[in-house]
């Protein structure tokens, strides 16, 4: 196993709750959110243009569409932006004390979206599969807190945290459906929670470990090979970007820390980690 520094500062930012990191292959941007803020956030890491666009509601994950525009894993749904910022509901499921959380597009251009409760009450949250076309259907019932999803390079295999598990679970898939799941990874306690996750091209699964201030890499066999420390307590999520999908970002966030430290919030980058795979948009 090795041991990584070296994480730079990408975008210093006050995000409460940064989430969601992805790579916009079309708009050679980075797209990724503060949840509770209510923002989706862009950065282009050539030029250092960044924008910032307000949501309807509070924003668990955005990710590109095909042609342009964002599809959101809103409040109270799936919802639709459009490249001049115009607004529609894909899908509107409100429930009461329940909000969109983490969520990522297959390589089928569909988006499987995860929820929670605010009060992370167990069996409060779920993760669903949204078709292009809206069809809606519910994968996996009962979840706590539904967080990092991605697949294998081949497709055939997709990783899965609920995090009060502390597991990454690996799940083999055809089509809209999971016809097995299993434990692949259960992070010890005291190692912090997991939360996103990407994978990259030798099929090897990157954790961001709330609490744990740390990124993991495992091996498709659950084996742990590098261990990516930070200066900051809570990280969210990672995914590759940037020229050749080299550099891996990172979301953190302040949320719920007495004394965060002062990048806490930021959108943190560690150059030249791996080599990410090249995602697809959402469909619709």
């Amino acid at each position: 196993m090795r041991r990584a520094t070296g994480v730079e500062l990408a975008v210093r930012e006050y995000a409460r709750l940064g989430e969601g990191p992805t790579w916009d292959p079309a708009g050679r941007r980075l797209i990724w959110v503060d949840i509770l803020g209510s923002r989706v956030h862009t950065y282009d890491p050539a030029s250092g243009r960044r924008t910032v666009m307000a949501t309807e509601q509070h924003a668990g994950a955005a990710k590109p569409r095909a042609g342009e525009g964002l599809v959101v894993n809103l409040r109270d749904g799936i919802g639709l932006y459009d490249a001049d910022g115009a607004f529609s509901w894909l899908v509107h499921d409100p429930v009461p004390g329940r909000r969109g959380n983490d969520a990522a597009v297959a390589p089928d251009g569909a988006l499987w979206a995860g929820t929670m409760r605010y009060d992370e009450a167990a069996g409060g949250g779920t993760l669903t599969r949204i078709a292009p076309d809206g069809t809606a259907t519910t994968v996996f019932p009962g979840v706590a807190v539904s967080n990092g999803t991605g697949w294998s390079p081949d497709g055939t295999l997709m990783y899965y945290i609920d995090s009060p598990t502390r597991r990454v679970d690996v799940c083999r898939v055809d089509g809209e459906r999971v016809v097995e799941r299993r434990p692949l990874v259960a992070i010890e306690p005291g190692a912090g929670f997991p939360d996103g996750l990407t994978v990259d091209t030798d099929g090897c699964v990157w954790v961001a470990l709330w609490d744990g201030a740390a990124i993991r890499r495992y091996t498709a066999d659950g084996t742990l090979d590098r261990v990516v420390e930070l200066p900051v307590r809570r990280p969210t999520a990672c995914a590759f970007g940037g020229p050749g999908l080299r550099d891996l970002y990172i979301t953190t966030a302040r949320t719920g820390l007495t004394r965060p430290h002062p990048l806490s919030g930021s959108l943190l980058v560690l150059p030249d980690a791996g080599q990410g795979l090249e995602g697809v948009p959402f469909g619709g």
